[in-house]
């Protein structure tokens, strides 16, 4: 009789051990979905560059995480002035901001009329000047999520 009652209690403490174990795995999934479905959802704000110059304001949208400013072909915003660095400045978003960092640029880079010496947060409304250049930028919310072109004249 003892041997029934022994065999009926590892065969409980077996099952509640498999059972914890279940639970925690489930548990253990479920947090990762969740954690997955908030990475998902979060979108890098839509940042817009308007460029002043001679023929009026050319505008340009990003939604991508790194933007390279400068003269040189490889850059995604490329800006056609002798003033302007190869490589002059980057624009990248992390830490849930959009920063702003010169690149050892000859000219230097100013934000809102300073000069910058390490990466700084930029805002809507900032003004970047880069060599002789001036770009304005604007941050806000997109469906799209490649850089587009608008002119205005």
């Amino acid at each position: 009789m003892s041997a029934t009652i022994l065999l009926i209690i590892r065969l409980l403490m077996a099952l509640a051990l498999y059972g914890f174990l279940g639970w925690a795995v489930w548990t253990l999934w479920r947090d990762i979905k969740r954690q997955n479905e908030l990475m998902a959802a979060r979108r890098i704000p839509e940042l817009t560059l308007t460029k002043q110059g001679e023929s009026g304001e050319e505008s340009l949208k990003f939604s991508t995480p790194d933007i390279l400013v400068g003269r040189d072909q490889i850059c995604d915003l490329i800006l056609d002035e002798k003033t302007v660095s190869a490589e002059h400045a980057r624009l990248s978003y992390h830490h849930g901001n959009w920063w702003v960092e010169d690149l050892d640029s000859r000219n230097g880079t100013l934000l809102n009329l300073e000069i910058l010496s390490t990466p700084a947060v930029v805002v809507s409304g900032d003004e970047l000047q880069l060599g002789q250049v001036i770009i304005n930028i604007e941050i806000g919310e997109s469906e799209n999520h490649s850089p587009v072109a608008v002119s205005k004249g």
